[in-house]
């Protein structure tokens, strides 16, 4: 995404100057419009060619946003002023991007924007949700408290997608050692027994398909490299569709196994955000806008810009989420009750603790349970090209006899 550098002047008259990322010059103007800035001059940040083709972006980790924002907090707490802590933590920083970033927040602080519109400048690394809170935090006095929020939502974030990661590693792994072996006995030892066979000699079924097989692949390799970057190139080009999207998230759901997993994360996701925002003194409607993309699912989100529109209506945040029947039972009495009692944040992070846990058990137990299935399946892969090419050799042997 280019880099704009910019000045600009803000409805107090004050004239302010920094850098931001956009798609183009017409989307820095808007977002600068938005953030309340007159442009006065903008233009793009002038790169080499050679040094853009040697420029890794790294991303932002979770981690590391969690541990900014900490240590931003801690700072402040200490009443040291935000420029010098910014360009401090900017210094300091060993991620290269998030470095760079944090200097330029840094410097538009300190040309009269406010942090928080500093920040939505760089929706790459400062999400919605981190944008919303610290503005709420600006507004209300309470920047500090805002960002140790922000701190252990992002841990929170960070444990789930590691407890995912550990569910999803193991069968990853064997599948991609079962797809290299098929590779390996395909082009190494399937030429190998086919010497062994007589010439002219009529072969079974099974061996004709895997020698077959083996022949077009060390023969034709190139157009199954092709066929294989091509999927993955148009998968991933449909997986980024709306279309795409909406499709993969409805599989996700359905998987046996994995379904239950991906919803207890979707819930989880959802009530630590909302909790979050609602806790940091942002309005429902608002709230529930960036938890619903925060969740993670096309669905979820739609549920829940069906039920802002009814909440408008005069209806309440239980009764939409129970009718999209993607939230079991016990969150949306849940939820009712936190409506009730005016204690909805609380009983938010409640319901995040009992699903967050829930989802680090079953990723334990998944990896336990897949791991001999796994064994079983790579196994007969193995066990079945092996007969498979024995077969033409037993038959000489008893025709011999």
């Amino acid at each position: 995404m280019p880099l704009y550098t910019y000045q600009a002047m803000d409805r107090g008259g004050a004239v302010a100057a920094g850098k931001l990322e956009a798609e183009n010059e017409i989307a820095a103007t808007t977002r600068l419009r938005k953030m309340g800035y007159t442009p006065i001059d903008l233009s793009e940040a002038k790169v080499s060619a050679l040094s853009q083709a040697f420029t890794f972006k790294r991303k932002v980790s979770i981690g590391e946003l969690s541990l900014f924002s900490r240590q931003l907090a801690a700072m402040l707490s200490a009443g040291i002023p935000l420029t010098r802590c910014l360009f401090a933590l900017g210094e300091q920083a060993i991620n290269p991007t998030l470095r760079k970033v944090v200097l330029e927040v840094g410097a538009n602080v300190e040309g009269g924007m406010s942090f928080s519109e500093s920040l939505r400048a760089h929706p790459d690394v400062f999400n919605d949700m981190y944008v919303d809170l610290v503005k709420a935090g600006e507004v209300g006095g309470t920047l500090e408290n805002v960002l140790l929020r922000l701190a252990d939502q992002l841990n929170s974030e960070k444990t789930l997608k590691d407890n995912i990661r550990t569910a999803m590693f193991y069968p990853t792994v064997v599948l991609a050692f079962a797809v290299l072996v098929m590779i390996g006995m395909l082009v190494f030892i399937v030429p190998v027994f086919v010497g062994f066979y007589p010439d002219g000699a009529e072969l079974p079924f099974l061996t004709a398909v895997i020698v077959g097989i083996s022949n077009s692949v060390r023969v034709y390799w190139y157009i199954y490299l092709l066929i294989a970057l091509f999927a993955v190139v148009g998968l991933k080009y449909y997986m980024a569709s709306e279309q795409g999207k909406k499709t993969f998230d409805q599989i996700k759901f359905k998987v046996p196994i994995f379904g239950d997993l991906v919803q207890k994360t979707v819930v989880a996701r959802f009530s630590r955000t909302l909790a979050t925002l609602l806790a940091g003194g942002i309005p429902v409607l608002q709230a529930l806008e960036t938890a619903g993309p925060a969740s993670g699912s096309t669905m979820v989100e739609k549920a829940v810009q069906d039920t802002a529109m009814k909440i408008q209506e005069g209806q309440s945040i239980a009764e939409p989420l129970k009718e999209s029947k993607l939230f079991p039972p016990m969150v949306t009495l849940m939820i009712s009750v936190g409506e009730e009692t005016g204690d909805l944040p609380s009983l938010l992070n409640r319901i995040a603790e009992f699903y967050e846990a829930e989802v680090a058990t079953m990723a334990k137990g998944l990896t336990a349970l897949i791991e001999p299935l796994m064994i079983i399946f790579v196994g007969g892969i193995v066990a079945v090209m092996v007969i498979s090419l024995y077969l033409p050799i037993f038959s000489v042997i008893t025709q011999i006899q």
